[in-house]
């Protein structure tokens, strides 16, 4: 299985209607933080989630997150790691 790419080094911050959605989990997809297919044959696979009213979320960025699809601060270790 591969590794997540680090896409961005903090949350998505969106507001969205109710409804089904796929989170990208491979950091590949080019329509970030949604899935596009991109991951195939990565071994990683887009996690779904369903909103049940319009609401405003902070999805993961980084692909580290320990509550995927949402954002837990687990970007913070990448910034501390990548800072010369």
């Amino acid at each position: 299985m591969s590794e997540p790419v680090i896409v961005k080094k903090g949350p998505y911050a969106l507001e969205l209607d109710p409804g089904e959605y796929w989170w990208c989990a491979c950091g590949r997809s080019q329509a970030q933080p949604f899935c596009d297919g991109a991951h195939q044959g990565t071994g990683l696979e887009p996690l779904p989630f369903t909103l049940s009213k319009h609401d405003k979320v902070w999805l993961c960025g980084c692909k580290h997150s320990a509550t995927p699809p949402f954002c837990d601060g687990a970007h913070k270790q990448f910034i501390a790691e990548l800072q010369p």
